[in-house]
């Protein structure tokens, strides 16, 4: 009966833990139990081996991670050859003999000169010690110190990318264990380094101990003469140093590749070739310094073969970085046209412009700018001018011709889908009387789009008489801007999305982190406030001065969560702000439209609440004789040259405002919290 794969793999885990374990333990072991020297020979070489291997597997891998258990690897390297070191000295003190590899390794290295053997020995050991040891020491530490500097800074980051929605739970769960290993891992580095350090310092004490221990043993016990005891515990001593030594100096090597590491996506390999010899200017001008140095008499030959191999492999990086180009360029082509064949790729329909601009062929000339148009620079001026006035960041907006439209018509889109329209005369002007027309300035008869108010489209040689007359005169571009314009400030909350909120926070964020992080997301979720925003632009409230909404929305968003209470309350942090425009120039009085106290008493009591929401459950009949009481009143105050404001309660404001919007969608609504007490309040006229 086969295993549970799960099952079998947690056998496998189970046995490679108790052979560590057991290998752990005859380490130890090897330090006490002395060891035939044929058995001391495999596991030199063995120790050999394992520092080849660590080396190589630190070259290829791409990260420090993908070998996390380094220093866990180098202390039990370290411990194994101090092992061997002691099972060596005992083998070269009691027998003069600690096996071929040791012997042959010295008697290699030595070459008949025990002076120059010792004197190699010595230049390895220095340069394991100083150079690569104490470099890597150096490294680890201040890696470790700002792996663990640079923590919160990470975990913030993957926060702000789980809350905008960039990355699910699941991966912001990775990326912070990413970061902890990362933490752990640097951070056992800076100890583990210490091991090899301390190894470099082992191996030389114990050069000492074998040379003089052992000469003095030859000339005591062994009968030795002082050449042959010299000799002969100098070849073991270093055969012996050299067997151990070479494996720490891989080991430390290993160690510094391992801490060096940084910003590579692949392996060292890679990186090598690609960082050192990717840039061909460079190896002409090393090819160039070589020749010029083999000319004024250094030698020639090595100067000029090296001149020449650097040359070569310039030529060759810079041919195949032109092929790869080339051939990068035709597989970008290929890929385009094999995307536009295949059947997803209307997918890429499906992406919607918040807000468009289409234009007749005719009217091409006002985006042209070899042809004079300037109508871009103004879309420009206009996004600057609502993110001065309504704090709204508007998108892009994107401008195209449309050969389905009339020559001279234009049509504004929101999110694909018209909300507007209208059509000009390029070459003419468009007249506004300043009160009636009296007929004393010909033109074709038309309504300014943005407001519908009369017009004439005149022609440029009654320009100045028309200005003469009183007439606003305003050029076509000024009638396409005018209309976007408001276009804009009047959808402003239908363009404000979930995206542009979180923009938004994040700018407050950068003077104000306090406020953000007591309101978003313990108290409000992105989404409600966006709908307070949106419901301030609804009725033009400007939503520059975030901050102070989002103060207020924190002291009251404890007490309720109904978005259209929270409204009334940010409308009245703005208060100041809001009436200001409705002022008389130059005074503090406020001429308003009040209601009559029984209508709002009957629109208080036709106030529902419900599980689902607040609304206001009027009689039709009653509702209507409201409205057309409103309309005529608002006509009467606009004859009389006033901006109608209706001023009421503040449990009433909302309500009135959403009765009577369809009516009169630029009504302004004001309740009695938001004037101020400078204020003079001017009623001039009442809703029965």
């Amino acid at each position: 009966m086969a295993l549970p794969q799960s099952q079998a793999k947690s056998d496998s885990n189970n046995l490679a833990g108790i052979a560590v374990a057991i290998a752990v333990l005859a380490t130890v072991v090897m330090m006490i139990v002395p060891l035939k020297p044929i058995f001391l020979d495999m596991l030199l070489i063995f120790n050999i081996s394992i520092a080849i291997l660590v080396l190589l597997v630190t070259m290829f891998i791409e990260g420090a991670l993908e070998i996390s258990i380094f220093p866990t690897l180098l202390l039990i390297t370290t411990l194994f050859r101090l092992a061997l070191n002691v099972s060596t000295t005992r083998l070269v003190l009691l027998d003069g003999y600690a096996g071929q590899v040791i012997e042959k390794f010295g008697t290699f290295v030595l070459g008949g000169s025990p002076v120059v053997g010792f004197i190699v020995f010595l230049i390895l050991v220095i340069i394991q010690f100083i150079v690569i040891t104490k470099g890597a020491e150096r490294v680890a530490e201040v890696a470790a110190r700002f792996t663990l500097d640079a923590m919160p800074g990470k975990q913030m980051a993957i926060d702000a990318d789980l809350n905008t929605g960039l990355i699910n739970e699941s991966e912001a769960k990775k990326r912070r264990k990413d970061i902890q290993r990362e933490a752990d891992f640097y951070g056992a580095m800076d100890g583990a380094v210490k091991f090899v350090k301390g190894d470099a310092i082992a191996g030389i004490i114990i050069l000492f101990v074998n040379i003089f221990g052992g000469f003095f043993i030859g000339l005591l016990q062994k009968n030795l003469t002082v050449t042959q005891a010299a000799m002969k515990y100098t070849i073991l001593t270093v055969g012996d140093g050299l067997v151990t030594q070479i494996p720490a100096l891989l080991i430390s090597t290993a160690t510094g590749v391992i801490v060096t590491r940084a910003a590579s996506e692949a392996n060292l390999g890679q990186d090598l070739l690609s960082q050192l010899f990717g840039y061909p200017r460079t190896l002409y001008i090393a090819s160039g310094v070589l020749v010029v140095l083999g000319i004024i008499g250094l030698p020639p030959i090595p100067l000029l073969t090296m001149a020449a191999v650097l040359g070569f492999v310039g030529y060759r990086m810079d041919r195949t970085n032109k092929e790869t180009a080339i051939a990068e360029i035709e597989k970008a082509q290929e890929q385009e046209i094999e995307e536009i064949k295949k059947p997803e790729n209307v997918v890429s329909l499906l992406n919607v412009d918040p807000l468009e601009l289409e234009m007749g062929y005719a009217l091409i000339p006002l985006v042209d700018v070899q042809q004079g148009g300037d109508l871009l620079d103004r879309v420009i001026m206009i996004r600057r001018q609502c993110a001065l006035e309504l704090g709204l960041v508007v998108p892009p907006i994107r401008l195209r011709d449309n050969m389905q439209l009339k020559p001279n018509a234009y049509s504004i889109k929101i999110k694909g889908v018209e909300v507007t329209n209208g059509e000009i005369m390029i070459d003419h002007y468009m007249a506004m009387a300043p009160g009636f027309d009296d007929g004393s300035i010909a033109g074709i008869d038309t309504k300014e789009p943005a407001f519908g108010l009369p017009a004439k489209w005149i022609t440029p040689q009654l320009r100045d008489q028309a200005e003469l007359a009183g007439y606003t005169v305003v050029d076509p571009p000024s009638v396409v801007a005018t209309h976007l314009t408001e276009v804009i400030k009047t959808h402003a909350y239908e363009i404000l999305g979930r995206q542009d909120v979180q923009g938004l926070v994040d700018h407050v964020k950068q003077t104000h982190p306090a406020v953000i992080s007591e309101l978003i997301p313990d108290l409000l979720s992105l989404g409600d406030l966006q709908k307070v925003l949106a419901g301030l632009l609804k009725e033009r409230v400007p939503i520059r001065d975030l901050v102070t909404i989002m103060e207020t929305l924190a002291d009251h968003a404890r007490m309720t969560k109904d978005t259209d209470v929270l409204i009334e309350y940010a409308r009245q942090a703005l208060a100041r702000q809001i009436v200001k425009s409705y002022l008389l120039p130059g005074t503090n009085q406020l001429p308003v439209i009040s209601l009559d106290p029984g209508l709002e008493n009957n629109i208080r009591e036709a106030i529902q609440q419900t599980e689902h929401g607040t609304y206001l459950a009027m009689d039709p009949m009653e509702a209507q004789k409201v409205i057309a009481a409103l309309v005529k009143e608002v006509e009467r105050v606009s004859q009389m040259g006033y901006q109608p404001v209706i001023l009421c309660a503040p449990i009433v404001r909302l309500y009135f405002k959403r009765l009577t919007e369809r009516a009169v969608p630029q009504l302004v609504v004001l309740s009695y919290n938001e004037i101020g007490t400078q204020l003079e309040v001017q009623t001039i006229g009442m809703v029965r």
